[in-house]
């Protein structure tokens, strides 16, 4: 377990930790995880159209919700379909040579690409990307550009596919095109185009178009694109134009790597006139955090969110940024400092300051990367969340899980035993440290007197796992010498639980 660092134990002591983002009763996405198939080993890739999830990683077997580990699978190498609205695994099963890194898909949603180290899907070749026909499910076998290397990231806005990774060359025919970690491709043929940015020898692992196509936004590790200082994050002229460097200030946000300390971008999303960009650290306390920028203009930062603990997804879903980290410290801008809660593998952030929000499910993180979740995908409504996991919120689920707006969320905690005082005459103080609750803040506090349930007062108090203020609820309405006894109603306005009784107390 972490100690508190000083600066926050200086801040709890003050009283000073508050979470005004949080004020929210809740989000569009409650924290009960949904029905949902399993994997054999991590996702890492996740894309969302036509009512379908195509989900892609290292796996090569699926398996249904609540069996265990290496029961009832399904062979699926490293690529599964699986019904949006439903979940279940849909028929299409393509045979790949290799893991899955990145999916898109057209603007219509009419293929989908797949990207990884891949050769081959169903014995034919194909150099690390693919397409597949969303109204067939089958391979579309005309698509056959060959990348060198790894294909780490593809995002497709208009006619074009915009993928990055680790390669260095892609080729179509016999004809062979000198593209350093960025290419341009037509999404119908395959054909690439003549968008020619190059980053340094490091890798690309992020990239998304501008809603309105104005800008493409790549993330990685690199120093320089286009032979020009530019760390961790640029903004790219979209094709028809080469691919220029275009003037993103929020590039700033990117710290310059030192030897004890370097950050990456792991992921990027863009919604209406927002940036959000994700990224992870290695180093003590390197950025791990997020932030926010402007699509418009000179690309100036919004936010920034300096939680620590890599960051290796996010996602908008209706007004909230949803986020995959193993964040353990966010202090910083006056959120949990590092504590007995250890890290929180999933959480939610305010799209106007960036701060977390009312929304804290878990999961655990396993295998290689310790991380957790390692990628989130949305078709509007809804949060699916792959990674290295093998729990979500204490429960067995493996790879895979998802989240919706259905239902009433999970109820709060019950609370505890509540003690009582008698301070001053015919009245009775009835006290307890506030409940937490994983998708709400604001809980509402009812003391109720004996068994029969009266209602005598009620209070809305704001609590998160680490505030957890002091409540106390008085009855005023007692005649000296009574004999009273109190339990406490907790409710988020949907669900309900209550305490056990107090000890019998007599009224002075």
């Amino acid at each position: 377990m972490r100690k508190l660092s000083l600066f926050a134990v200086g801040l709890l002591l003050a009283g000073t930790i508050h979470n005004p983002a949080a004020q929210a009763t809740g989000t569009p996405i409650v924290a009960n995880a949904s029905s949902a198939w399993q994997t054999n080993a991590p996702v890492q890739a996740l894309h969302v159209t036509k009512g379908k999830v195509y989900v892609g990683g290292k796996f090569t077997k699926v398996r249904p919700p609540g069996a265990a580990a290496g029961t009832k699978e399904t062979a699926r190498s490293y690529l599964a379909v699986f019904n949006a609205t439903t979940g279940a695994l849909e028929p299409i099963n393509l045979t790949l040579n290799g893991q899955i890194w990145s999916i898109t898909s057209t603007p219509t949603g009419s293929r989908v690409f797949i990207g990884g180290d891949f050769t081959t899907v169903n014995g034919e070749t194909h150099h690390r990307i693919a397409a597949i026909d969303t109204a067939t499910m089958k391979l579309i076998s005309s698509f056959r550009t060959s990348v060198d290397w790894r294909v780490k990231a593809m995002a497709s806005y208009g006619s074009v596919l915009y993928i990055g990774g680790a390669f260095n060359n892609v080729t179509v025919g016999a004809t062979k095109y000198p593209r350093k970690r960025l290419a341009g491709l037509n999404n119908a043929t395959g054909g690439v185009l003549a968008w020619v940015p190059k980053t340094d020898d490091a890798d690309v692992h992020a990239i998304d178009v501008a809603d309105n196509g104005s800008r493409v936004l790549v993330g990685g590790d690199f120093k320089t694109v286009n032979g020009t200082s530019r760390y961790g994050l640029a903004s790219l002229a979209p094709y028809p134009n080469t691919g220029v460097l275009q003037p993103f200030k929020a590039s700033g946000a990117m710290p310059q790597p030192t030897p004890g300390c370097v950050s990456r971008v792991k992921d990027i999303e863009t919604y209406g006139d927002r940036v959000y960009v994700a990224a992870a650290g290695d180093g003590a306390g390197c950025f791990d955090g997020t932030f926010a920028a402007k699509v418009s203009g000179l690309g100036d930062l919004v936010w920034k969110n300096y939680c620590l603990g890599a960051t290796e997804a996010i996602t908008y879903v209706k007004g909230w940024l949803y986020k995959g980290s193993h964040a353990h410290d966010c202090s910083k801008n006056g959120d949990f400092p590092e504590g007995p809660w250890g890290n929180k593998f999933l959480l939610v952030q305010s799209i106007t300051t960036g701060r977390i929000g009312p929304w804290v499910p878990n999961t655990n993180a396993t295998g290689d990367t310790q991380v957790g979740p390692l990628a989130m995908a949305t078709g509007g409504a809804d949060l699916w969340v792959g990674g290295d996991f093998t729990t979500v919120n204490g429960k067995g689920q493996q790879g895979l899980t998802r989240f919706t707006g259905l239902g009433n969320g999970v109820a709060p905690v019950k609370p505890v035993k509540p003690s009582v005082t008698t301070p001053t005459t015919r009245r009775v103080d009835v006290s307890l440290p506030a409940t937490t609750d994983l998708d709400d803040t604001v809980l509402t506090y009812r003391l109720l007197r004996w068994s029969m349930g009266q209602l005598v007062t009620s209070k809305t108090v704001v609590s998160t796992f680490w505030w957890k203020p002091k409540v106390t609820l008085s009855d005023t309405s007692l005649a000296p010498g009574a004999k009273v006894q109190y339990r406490v109603e907790v409710t988020d306005g949907k669900n309900t639980v209550r305490s056990d009784y107090s000890a019998v107390v007599t009224v002075k």
